[in-house]
């Protein structure tokens, strides 16, 4: 019993020092619960992150989008997509939609 309460003694003597002892709370207390902690930095950053990707996969977008702007701002850049995806044609023409059922094809 001598032995655990002089090892206990020998554990805790740092504590005794007051600065040791506000210099844990102040850590404890900046990681854990202050307004600007570690977690709230780490959950912060996470989202800036996520909004990053986002941001660069709206800017692919966004170039994919002129490239398209760019070939409909010519005569045949619409009646190309007019054809391709209104299925228009001219007159005197025939439009043949040939669709294969990829399930029902032999290998």
């Amino acid at each position: 019993m001598k032995k655990l309460l002089n090892s206990l003694k020998k554990v805790l003597s740092p504590l005794k020092n007051i600065f040791l002892l506000v210099t844990i709370i102040f850590i404890v207390w900046m990681l854990f619960f202050d307004a600007n902690s570690w977690l709230i930095h780490k959950e912060l950053n996470n989202e800036i992150d996520a909004l990053n990707t986002k941001k660069e996969f709206y800017e692919s977008e966004i170039k994919s989008d002129e490239k398209e702007i760019k070939i409909l701002q010519t005569p045949d850049g619409i009646e190309k997509y007019a054809r391709e995806k209104y299925n228009m044609k001219k007159e005197n023409e025939d439009i043949y939609i040939i669709e294969t059922d990829s399930l029902k094809t032999k290998k």
